[in-house]
């Protein structure tokens, strides 16, 4: 869905259960930014059908917003496009890491007979792990022609995280620093509660018009603030439970 003059949402990416991820892409006169890559090489192909049909002529680049794989394992689509793919220089993922979310998913499967078929790895057909390419330390500005995208550290759910930017449009695509509908994940073991806090705050003070989430419905106007409180909430107190 197109969000802003320069930037879309694609919403509802299927993953494992009860799960479904959001990527994205911001679109300038010579550039487009792609937001994640999408959790297999079939959501790779549908963001980058979506991303070339808008703007043909741009040059293609993509941002992994963090190191978990329903973020990034579209990567080997891109890559092999010949796209960057900018990502925090502590992803790493490894093949072993695509056959545990395999066997995740198949455990999911409800019909046994499916499951020893192994229908699981369907979703996962042709895809493969790739890391970033560009890995990013700090905030980042990419000119990508009359437009500006800025990748942010905002680190706690992970070490990784990072969100995106478009400034003119004041549309903020958060990762899963912010989900909506969804409790926030708490199971990395790099999680940091008070980086996370902080970078709520920072989010925040961007005073975004729109706030297209890692996971769940994308938010605009007052409720961009109401969700950011809500994360602050969740967090809090989820994590004074543990």
């Amino acid at each position: 869905m197109r969000v802003s003059p320069h930037a879309h949402a694609v919403t509802g990416l299927g993953f494992i259960p009860p799960w479904s991820v959001n990527a994205g892409f911001i679109v300038g006169a010579e550039r487009t930014l792609v937001v994640d890559t999408g959790p297999s090489s079939h959501a790779a192909r549908t963001i980058l059908g979506y991303a070339r049909a808008v703007r043909p002529s741009n040059t293609l680049l993509a941002v992994n917003t963090e190191r978990h794989t329903d973020h990034m394992l579209g990567n080997g689509v891109f890559r092999a496009n010949g796209m960057d793919i900018y990502g925090h220089s502590s992803i790493r993922r490894t093949a072993a890491d695509l056959a545990a979310e395999i066997e995740e998913l198949n455990r999911c499967i409800s019909q046994p007979f499916r499951r020893e078929r192994g229908e699981a790895a369907v979703f996962f057909r042709g895809t493969t792990v790739e890391n970033p390419n560009r890995p990013v330390e700090t905030e980042t500005v990419m000119d990508l022609g009359g437009c500006e995208a800025r990748l942010i550290p905002t680190p706690g759910h992970t070490a990784s995280n990072l969100s995106v930017f478009c400034a003119v449009d004041a549309v903020l695509f958060s990762g899963d620093c912010v989900v909506t509908g969804y409790a926030p994940n708490l199971d990395d073991p790099t999680l940091d509660r008070q980086a996370w806090l902080e970078s709520l705050d920072l989010l925040s003070s961007l005073h975004a018009a729109v706030l297209v989430p890692g996971h769940g419905e994308v938010l605009t106007g007052d409720a961009v603030r109401e969700g950011i409180e809500r994360m602050k909430k969740e967090i809090d107190g989820r994590l004074n439970r543990l």
